[in-house]
């Protein structure tokens, strides 16, 4: 069983230090053995929670941060729940990739010396990875199982594990919660590892990036359309050289690169919080478009699974567009230029409702799932007889073709930058057509805002609102409440002008500590409404 705390913290903390393989985590372990009673039982009085997400935390000593320990036991437990429900998961094995963040590498060789202890194969990525190219890899090598070491777009103390089972997508119930019986039942400090030589340790050789390279400019609809100039940043991630190949493949040239961000550094010493939806964190990549005369700016987040864009403006100014705006933007691409009664397009609860209206108006399914990509290829997979076109969450994920299951912010990057090609060949700008798309539907607006809550405030916060809905918010009564227990949210609907209502959604975050807000109303801004739904949390 794994170690509980009920009894001596001290004892199970010098357990960890005992085993603890790492000289500055020992070190930061013995500092917390003496010291307080209470800073110590901060990082022993728990464990880290295996979700959805897999696990994420800053990296640090103990069972509540992310540590070789930590990853040996949830690598354990996987392994197990693998041997157990997968029949031929020892041959199959487990695809492993990571990042440049602090202790990737380690993480990721820690999990392939689990595996192989526990006779299953693990097959390790070459160098470093973005997360979409392990996604694909899984089902083209057809794996059991996967594992990306990231935390994605973190702040850079964090590290995470983020786990694919044999489809390419991540973990939905109850693998989530499976998975997590079969962690819990093990002792982080005592799990067998092989030698790092093992045979059923395979180092993959270039082709599982080259392969990935070649498929990716297959996500084009109008090959023939002329290439723009574009500015490009990986916010010191790993997707840069990659997206570089991927562009040049794929006939888009090759981009003004931001120098001081594309190589990988897992300190992300540019920008403070290295996500393209943060104020400040596109703001190189945007400059450099501007002085260059690119008509785009793009960005992946650290991991190459998030697409960032930013516009020039008709005031000659430049502004970063929305989630939603970007997928309304590849939205209408894929509706114009594809066709077939059997497309699908997905997308989430806090996204905008403009799509589903786009997907209807052309004929095409349409399918509404919970937040987080996990949802969208679980929507994807209970309807076979589609085939997926384009889905998207409005946190900057975006999936641009049937593969991988997961969002892919590389190949997003390759659609986006055709339609900025499209419609430079039209004589019209990206502006213009966000424009052409209200035209036809609505202006549409969207804002999002958060309040810091810890995890359980933040649950707690929302669950009072679902007890006691208010009757009207910002001066404007509410009309209807609609619940998603699964989901944790919930949904306001308020009186709003011409005929339309305000959609108000309010939820806590699964990987950070805050509860998030999403307004969208239709010819009128939804942030006030937002900023009075906030007062009430």
């Amino acid at each position: 069983m794994g170690l509980s705390v009920s009894g001596d913290v001290r004892s199970v903390a010098r357990a960890w230090l005992a085993a603890e393989p790492d000289a500055d985590l020992r070190d930061e372990l013995q500092a917390l053995i003496d010291g307080d009673d209470a800073t110590l039982a901060e990082r022993f009085d728990g464990r880290l929670a295996f979700g959805t997400a897999g696990l994420r935390a800053a990296v640090g000593a103990g069972p509540l941060r992310m540590n070789r320990l930590v990853v040996r036991q949830a690598a354990a437990g996987l392994i197990d729940h693998l041997l157990a429900t997968v029949p031929d998961a020892a041959e199959r094995g487990v695809l492993i990739g990571w990042d440049a963040r602090r202790k990737s590498d380690a993480f990721a060789l820690d999990t392939a010396r689990v595996a192989a202890a526990r006779g299953v194969r693990a097959f390790v990525m070459p160098r470093l990875v973005p997360t979409p190219v392990l996604a694909w890899n899984i089902t083209r090598l057809g794996c059991a199982a996967g594992v990306m070491v990231t935390a994605s777009h973190n702040p850079p103390a964090d590290n995470g594990y983020k786990v694919y089972l044999g489809s390419g997508a991540q973990i939905v119930p109850p693998h989530d919660s499976l998975i997590a019986e079969a962690i819990d039942r093990v002792d982080p400090t005592t799990v067998p590892l092989s030698d790092t030589d093992h045979p059923l340790i395979v180092t993959l050789g270039d082709d599982v990036i080259d392969s990935y390279v070649e498929w990716a400019p297959s996500v084009r609809l109008v090959r023939d359309a002329p290439a723009v100039r574009f500015a490009y940043t990986a916010l010191h991630g790993v997707g840069g050289a990659v997206a570089a190949r991927v562009f040049e493949r794929a006939g888009m040239g090759a981009p003004i690169a931001v120098a001081a961000q594309h190589e990988p550094d897992g300190s992300f010493p540019t920008v403070s919080f290295p996500n393209p939806e943060e104020p400040g964190a596109m703001d190189l990549v945007v400059d450099a478009a501007r002085t260059s005369g690119a008509s785009i700016a793009i960005a992946n987040d650290p991991d190459a699974d998030r697409l960032g864009v930013a516009i020039p403006t008709r005031d000659e100014g430049w502004r970063l567009l929305r989630g939603d705006e970007i997928g309304w933007l590849l939205a209408d691409h894929v509706l114009r230029f594809t066709s077939g009664s059997d497309r699908l397009m997905v997308s989430t609860l806090v996204s905008s409702s403009l799509v589903g209206k786009m997907a209807a108006a052309n004929g095409v399914a349409y399918a509404e799932t919970f937040t987080g990509f996990k949802w969208i290829a679980d929507a994807v997979m209970r309807n076979p007889d589609k085939r997926l076109v384009f889905a998207y969450e409005q946190a900057l994920g975006y999936l641009v073709a049937d593969r991988p299951l997961d969002k892919d912010g590389i190949t997003a990057a390759v659609l986006m930058l055709e339609v900025a090609s499209v419609a430079a060949g039209e004589g019209r700008t990206i502006e213009d057509r966000l424009d052409d798309i209200a035209g036809r539907f609505g202006r549409h607006v969207t804002a999002e805002t958060s309040v810091r809550r810890a995890p359980a405030d933040g649950v707690a916060a929302v669950e009072r609102l679902r007890a006691n809905p208010p009757n009207a918010i910002g001066g404007r009564r509410v009309v209807e409440v609609v619940d998603y227990p699964e989901a944790t949210l919930l949904r306001l609907w308020l009186e709003g002008v011409g005929g339309a209502r305000v959609r108000l959604q309010v939820r806590p975050s699964g990987t950070e500590p805050k509860v998030k807000l999403y307004g969208e109303a239709v010819g009128e801004d939804p942030a006030p409404f937002l900023a009075a739904l906030a007062t009430l949390l």
